[in-house]
């Protein structure tokens, strides 16, 4: 039974990323993760613009009291200005509307009494106001979103708008999944006394593509050697991580550990200082192989702990690590023994500051029930053995914040 941190270590070391580029359109890089630096083609704003609807002027002819000018023009957005500015004159110009030649300020429209031609600017403003001036927000040719960011909506309209509109972006993990256990049967299907719903590989394949794997779900393997073989061996041929569910543990009918000898692997981790999710198994040879036990509760606490941030490096993210933050209890919670404890609940917000409420009921590996709606655990280091409510405690989100 291995410490946390050295688990860690481990599969920091064992899961590089995957570096194969696919070069991709905007509209079908939504979730893909930047290969190289982008740069943009255009500057933001493109042209000196207003930013309120109002009028164009020359700040040096409004520096003192209410002054008149003519009004010589309308500019709306998407026009090009016809007239310069001289001395006295003025535009009305709408918001993203290019400024025109002569003007520096724009006046907001509730600022001026107009009539007619004849435009009276109430009070001076201050020069260069409500103006946007080219390149401003941003220079083309300079460095605009950085390798190893995930592409979301917003940084896929800022590509749109400086026309990058192609983007290299690494492939996504192959990620493997299946579950072992001759009492499983897939959702759907009517039970036998004894048996039970895989709910673990609908569960873990959604969150492996949150994470920005692509799943290849290959079903229940029983619990027979020569099956599992077969499976795991043509998984590893096609996938960058192969993930399980049941069978890792020191049972009659877990026969995993030694399949995985049998093909060659070695299993550098079987066992880790976690409640729950104790059996983890981590194995390496021909590809790279994580094994958790088939609890619910156990096996989504290890892929919050340690599969996520796994396919979120694999995925070539720069900010890939677990998110751990310091917020107050609202309950007491209760730890101790040998292994460092992981309690899952909710992070609410409270008198302006977060606090991790937790999950009603028990805490059983079993109990898929409270899971739902999980958004952290609690960490209670060895030996601690309780937080008191209102204490601070040491929270890991399921979801990251990037």
């Amino acid at each position: 039974m291995l410490p946390i941190d050295q688990v860690e270590t481990c599969l920091l070391n064992l899961g590089q990323p995957v570096c194969q580029r696919e070069i991709l359109p905007l509209d079908q890089a939504v979730g893909r993760v930047l290969a190289e630096s982008v740069v943009g083609f255009l500057d933001l704003p493109g042209w000196d613009t207003s930013a309120m609807d109002g009028y164009a002027l020359r700040g040096e002819d409004v520096t003192a009291g209410p002054t008149e000018l003519t009004l010589v023009e309308s500019i709306a957005a998407g026009t090009v200005p016809a007239v310069v500015l001289t001395a006295g004159t003025c535009a009305r110009i709408f918001t993203g509307a290019i400024l025109p030649p002569g003007a520096d300020t724009v006046v907001p429209q509730e600022q001026v009494e107009a009539q007619g031609s004849r435009v009276k600017v109430l009070q001076p403003p201050c020069p260069g106001e409500f103006v946007r001036r080219q390149g401003e927000f941003y220079r083309r040719g300079t460095p605009l979103l950085a390798a190893g960011l995930r592409l979301r909506g917003p940084e896929l309209a800022l590509l749109a708008a400086v026309q990058s509109l192609r983007v290299a972006v690494w492939r996504r993990p192959r990620i493997a999944l299946f579950s072992t256990g001759n009492e499983l049967v897939q959702p759907g299907h009517p039970l036998n006394p004894g048996q039970i719903v895989d709910s673990n590989q609908l569960a873990l394949a959604a969150l492996i593509r949150e994470a920005g794997g692509e799943v290849t779900n290959l079903g229940i393997v029983p619990d027979q050697p020569a099956a599992l073989a077969r499976v795991i061996g043509q998984a590893l041929g096609g996938a960058d991580l192969v993930v399980s569910t049941g069978g890792v543990s020191v049972g009659d009918y877990d026969y995993i550990p030694q399949v995985l000898a049998a093909l060659g692997m070695s299993i550098p981790v079987h066992g880790v200082a976690i409640k729950p999710g104790k059996p983890l198994l981590v194995a390496t040879g021909p590809g790279l192989y994580l094994g958790l036990p088939g609890n619910p509760a156990s096996a989504l606490v290890l892929f919050w702990r340690f599969v996520q941030p796994l396919i979120r490096r694999l995925a070539g993210l720069a900010a890939w690590e677990p998110q751990f933050m310091w917020v107050h209890s609202r309950d007491q919670l209760l730890g101790g023994g040998p292994r460092e404890i992981y309690l899952w609940g909710q992070l609410l917000p409270r008198d302006e500051k977060w606090e991790f409420v937790p999950a009603p009921g028990s805490f059983s590996s079993g109990n898929l029930v409270n899971l739902a709606q999980t958004t952290a655990l609690a960490v209670l280091p060895v030996g601690s053995r309780v937080v008191e409510s209102g204490e601070l405690v040491r929270v890991l989100l399921t979801r990251p914040l990037t």
